[in-house]
């Protein structure tokens, strides 16, 4: 009786000793082994089994990255001025045996690492330098980060420094700059479109008074042709008369008669002295000959 007791017992103990020694390792992880509290190998994914009462887990490790963040640091610049850095660090583990086995506490050690590197980069720069050179500080810190955790099995792909926060009154004096700076930019955009506004009009004016000119010097250049144009028109006349009058031969009576004329014409003018052409002087003497001949006849009987 006691055989069949024990048996069931025994058959009970070795089906709860084989399923807790039989692990199924999922993806993205690693398990690292011992031996009688030496390294024996990492598990990868797939089903594995320990050997009972020799063989442990010494740690299970997720190969995913992961992303560390860290609390505000507190640094001081080249320029003396202190200030709140906190940094954000991802990274993931390449090495499960030497991330058990290399290093006691991995974050903490990271976490100490990162202020120390932060603390030394932000030492050599001054506080305008911090605020833009982010890039610069990331990079720096990722390859000293990186370097000194290679022999902890941990690669650091990525630093950034998520917040910097200057004192107060630092920040009140940047404000205060920014605002500064703001009102000059506008003050010099404000004077370049009243200058650029001048220039245009004075350029109109410029223009303008450049087409009034023309227009009143083509102006006078078009009355000074009408002008030549009507005095050649009258001596043209003038001439064709004379012409005309020379090809009708006109008579010696003809031309005393228009030399009458012409004298008549000047001294109808204000012309306080007229000289008389000797023929014009004959022909009046003529005439007043005749007009006595007139006077001196008997009147006829009726």
């Amino acid at each position: 009786m006691g055989g069949y007791v024990v048996l069931p017992i025994l058959i009970l103990l070795a089906i709860y000793v084989l399923a807790t020694n039989v692990r199924v390792v999922q993806q993205a992880e690693a398990y690292v082994i011992t031996r009688l509290g030496a390294y024996k190998t990492t598990w990868n994914v797939g089903l594995h089994m320990t050997v009972p009462f020799i063989e442990k887990i010494a740690k299970r490790v997720s190969l995913k990255e992961q992303v560390a963040d860290y609390p505000p640091q507190p640094v001081i610049t080249k320029d003396n001025v202190t200030m709140q850095i906190d940094t954000v660090v991802y990274y993931y583990i390449t090495d499960p045996k030497l991330y058990t086995f290399g290093i006691e506490n991995p974050m903490q050690a990271i976490e100490t690492l990162s202020a120390t590197t932060l603390r030394n980069i932000i030492g050599e720069l001054e506080l305008d330098q911090c605020l833009t050179s982010r890039d610069i500080i990331n990079s720096k810190m990722r390859t000293t980060l990186d370097i000194a955790t290679d022999p902890w099995g941990i690669k650091v792909t990525r630093v950034e420094l998520k917040n910097i926060l200057p004192p107060k009154e630092i920040q009140n004096a940047m404000e205060k700059q920014m605002k500064a700076e703001r009102e000059r930019r506008e003050a010099i955009l404000r004077a370049e479109g009243e200058k650029a506004a001048a220039i245009l009009e004075a350029q109109g004016e410029k223009e303008s008074a450049v087409l009034r000119a023309t227009a009143k010097k083509e102006a006078a250049v078009l009355e000074a042709e009408g002008q030549a144009e009507a005095i050649l028109k009258v001596q043209e006349a003038t001439a064709e008369g004379i012409r005309r009058i020379n090809a009708a031969a006109p008579t010696e009576a003809f031309l005393k008669i228009r030399a009458m004329e012409a004298f008549a014409a000047a001294a109808n003018g204000k012309a306080t002295k007229i000289i008389i052409p000797s023929e014009i002087q004959g022909i009046a003497g003529l005439a007043a000959s005749v007009k006595e001949i007139l006077q001196s006849e008997p009147p006829a009987e009726k």
